[in-house]
């Protein structure tokens, strides 16, 4: 019986948006074009799609999104003023968005795959010494990255909300959602999906904006989702070593990366700065974008000084 219910729940959703709020997407905020989009070769052979914004002479940043999700994530940087004195570069991690989604374990469970795609995108892209800015588990891409490839090309990294130790101590209560977005069943996967969102802000999105994350949301399969759920984190002694300028991102609502988990980041990185965001949850950089824009330009700033 409780199978009939989640069904026709999920599928009421959707019936429900459809039929009565499809015509507001016409007065949802258009999103501007990157100023470049290109693809990246992996050295396991995925094609990779990403994008550049703003100032091509401008300090570098690299933006990495989370789990499930997309570069459109990162609208409010690459929409803001950000983009007018700052050169932006945003890419669709394997399994997402616009990139390759082969659904073979192998190209998931092993760090180094990850490690070499953001080696790969700061290449192609030409990059010098740019600034890191992970979300999420953009965070343990970056640390998969620092384990093989160290800290010397990078000027510093802004980790947000990042997952980088999980256990009963950092999961919050969007936990049962994520695993659920691994479904095969489709009913369960997208109403699992729509809870996940609704757990990642403390206050309500709008209509709009719920669709188009729940769209880049569902373009990730099942079965991808499955795969980068059951990884380790040893990050530990990769974070130790790190020399660059270090920001902990984190909002003191969060639900789905509970705030231990920012405290253990900024104790093991001895001298990381943070940042922790009252009212606000799992996404900073988008509840509160004017303070994460303005405290992210003046950390690249400091950074690039050193």
């Amino acid at each position: 019986m409780n199978r009939p219910r989640s069904t026709s729940s999920a599928l009421a959703i959707i019936l429900c948006w459809v039929l009565v709020d499809a015509p507001s997407l016409a007065q949802a905020q258009v999103l501007p074009r990157p100023a470049k989009t290109f693809r990246v070769q992996t050295p396991d052979g995925l094609s990779v799609a990403a994008q550049e914004w703003g100032d091509p002479d401008g300090p570098e940043i690299v933006f990495i999104h989370g789990f499930s999700q997309s570069h459109l994530s990162w609208s409010r940087q690459f929409g803001s003023k950000l983009a007018e004195s700052f050169r932006l570069i945003t890419y669709d991690i394997r399994g997402h968005g616009g990139s390759d989604k082969p659904l073979d374990a192998v190209y998931y469970r092993d760090h180094k795959r990850w490690a070499a795609e953001l080696r790969a995108v700061m290449e192609t892209a030409g990059l010098k010494k740019p600034i890191l800015v992970g979300w999420s588990y953009g965070g343990r891409i970056i640390a998969e990255y620092l384990m093989e490839h160290g800290d010397k090309n990078i000027a510093g990294i802004n980790f947000v909300s990042a997952f980088l130790k999980v256990d009963e101590r950092t999961r919050g209560p969007a936990s049962p959602a994520v695993w659920k977005m691994a479904s095969d069943n489709l009913a369960e996967n997208i109403e699992n999906t729509i809870a996940f969102l609704k757990f990642c802000t403390a206050k309500p999105v709008s209509v709009e904006e719920l669709q188009t994350m729940l769209a880049y949301n569902m373009m990730v399969p099942a079965q991808i989702r499955g795969h980068m759920l059951k990884r380790p984190e040893p990050y530990e002694d990769a974070l130790k070593k790190i020399t660059v300028p270090v920001l902990v991102t984190h909002g003191l609502e969060d639900r789905v990366a509970l705030l231990p988990v920012a405290h253990y980041t900024a104790r093991v990185i001895s001298h990381a700065q943070t940042s922790f965001y009252a009212g606000v949850g799992h996404m900073p950089f988008w509840e509160d974008s004017h303070r994460f824009n303005r405290e992210l330009a003046q950390f690249v700033a400091q950074s690039n000084r050193r």
